[in-house]
C-alpha cells in the first residue's frame, strides 16, 4: 500500500509516486499536465448536474464539456489501451480521487453507474478482497459511507480520518488517511517546523501504516519547505497544485536524497 519512488536516467522520466495532483482539473491540461510531469495521483471535484458528473471547484464553474468521463475516464482507458494495460508502470495502480460535492447519495448513485462503464480498468472491491486493476478511485468530499459499507461489491474505496482507524467496517473500505494541516499543525511554510510539531506529524504518519494506510493533507503550503517537511516525515502523497515545479525540485531531490 505504501508508496515509493523511483528514479530513471532522465529529468522527464521521473516517475512521482509521491506527488498529488489537487484540484488537478484546474491545470491548463487537466490529468494530461499530471501525467506529463509523472504525478501517480489526481483529484477532480464532482457536482451532479441532471445525470452529467460534472467537474469544476463551483457551482459557476461548471461547463456541460467538462465531465468525469471526458476529462479523466475517457483519455485514463486510452493511455492504459496504449500502455500494456497501465497507466505507467505494470502492477501500480494509478489514484483517481474523486470529491464529492453535491448531494452525496444521489451523487454517488450516478458514479456508480458511469463507474461500471470503465470497469475494465478500474479496482474492483468485492467480498473483502481487492483486485488491483490501472486506476484506484478513492472517493473524498461528501463520501456516502452509509451506502458504500452497505455493497458487497463496488468500484471505488474511501478516505477517512485518522479519527477513523480501527472503526469497524468493511475490508479495504478506507485506503488513505486524508486529513486538514491546519487543524492539526500551526506551521504556515514561514521559519523552522516545530520540534513538537515535526513528532505529532510523525506519529500521524507511523500510525496510518501500522493500520495499512496511506496519508495526505490539504491544506498545507505549497513550498519546497513544504514538501521537504512532509517527504522528510514519510507523508505518502504530497499535496500540490504546482506538479511542473514539484517536478524540478522531486527530480533533484531523489537524485540528491536529504541526509
Amino acid at each position: 500500500m505504501l508508496l515509493g519512488a523511483e528514479v530513471t536516467n532522465s529529468v522527464h522520466d521521473v516517475i512521482l509516486w509521491r506527488v498529488h495532483s489537487h484540484n488537478d482539473y484546474l491545470q491548463g491540461q487537466p490529468l494530461f499536465d499530471a501525467l506529463e510531469c509523472g504525478s501517480n495521483s489526481v483529484e477532480a471535484d464532482v457536482f451532479l448536474v441532471g445525470e452529467n458528473l460534472l467537474v469544476g471547484h463551483l457551482p459557476i464553474f461548471l461547463s456541460k464539456d467538462r465531465t468525469l468521463e471526458k476529462l479523466y475516464l475517457e483519455p485514463l482507458r486510452a493511455r492504459i489501451k496504449q500502455n500494456g494495460g497501465w497507466v505507467y508502470t505494470p502492477g501500480i495502480t494509478f489514484w483517481l480521487w474523486i470529491e464529492i460535492k453535491s448531494e452525496p447519495k444521489l451523487t454517488y448513485q450516478r458514479l456508480r453507474q458511469v463507474l461500471k462503464e470503465y470497469q475494465d480498468i478500474l479496482t474492483r472491491f468485492e467480498d473483502g478482497e481487492v483486485r488491483t486493476n490501472a486506476v484506484t478511485v478513492v472517493l473524498t468530499g461528501r463520501r456516502p459511507v452509509e451506502l458504500i459499507c452497505a455493497e458487497a461489491s463496488r468500484l471505488a474505496a474511501l478516505d477517512c480520518r485518522i479519527t477513523e482507524l480501527g472503526v469497524t467496517n468493511p475490508p479495504n473500505l478506507f485506503l488513505w488517511v486524508s486529513e486538514d494541516w491546519n487543524r492539526h499543525f500551526k506551521w504556515r511554510g514561514n521559519g523552522k517546523f516545530a520540534e513538537q510539531e515535526l513528532e505529532k506529524l510523525k506519529s500521524m504518519v507511523e500510525r496510518s501504516h501500522c493500520n495499512g494506510r496511506g496519508i495526505r493533507f490539504w491544506g498545507v503550503p505549497d513550498t519546497p519547505t513544504a514538501w521537504q517537511v512532509l517527504w522528510d516525515a514519510g507523508v505518502d502523497l504530497i499535496n500540490t497544485d504546482r506538479p511542473q515545479e514539484i517536478k524540478r525540485w522531486m527530480s533533484e531531490c531523489l537524485t540528491h536524497p536529504p541526509q
